[in-house]
């Protein structure tokens, strides 16, 4: 399991994820103003970060640059493996099911539903 990740953490590693390495300064100038941080407050989430070890450092020059360690797939696996353990007791079809309830599904959303069945039934054949 990997180590629990904040809302605010998420989205300093989806810059991360988008481009890496940066640094603390590129970091800030990606999420600060659209989130209305100061720029400590990023700074101190990337320390969190980095003592979960989800982030590296390197020193290069006179400046840190941080990437990413844990993959974005690895993360979304987890969360949404948790997700489902927690709501739907594991299961798929009940999540999707009481979205399908919750919130109307488009022809395109159906559409790609089935091709991604089509998918796994033609990868499991």
């Amino acid at each position: 399991m990997t180590a629990r990740i904040s809302e605010a953490e998420r989205i300093v590693m989806e810059a991360l994820w988008r481009r890496s390495p940066l640094s603390a300064d590129d970091v800030v100038e990606a999420v600060a103003r659209p989130n209305e941080w100061e720029p400590a407050t990023v700074r101190t989430l990337l320390n969190r970060l980095l003592k979960k070890g989800v982030v590296s450092a390197e020193r290069v020059e006179r400046r840190y640059q941080y990437a990413p360690v844990l993959a974005r797939d690895a993360y979304l696996a987890e969360e949404s493996g948790s997700f489902l353990d927690r709501l739907f007791d594991g299961e798929l079809a009940p999540f999707v099911s009481h979205l399908s309830k919750q919130q109307k599904l488009s022809d395109a959303d159906i559409a790609e539903l089935k091709r991604l069945i089509e998918e796994i039934e033609a990868e499991d054949g």
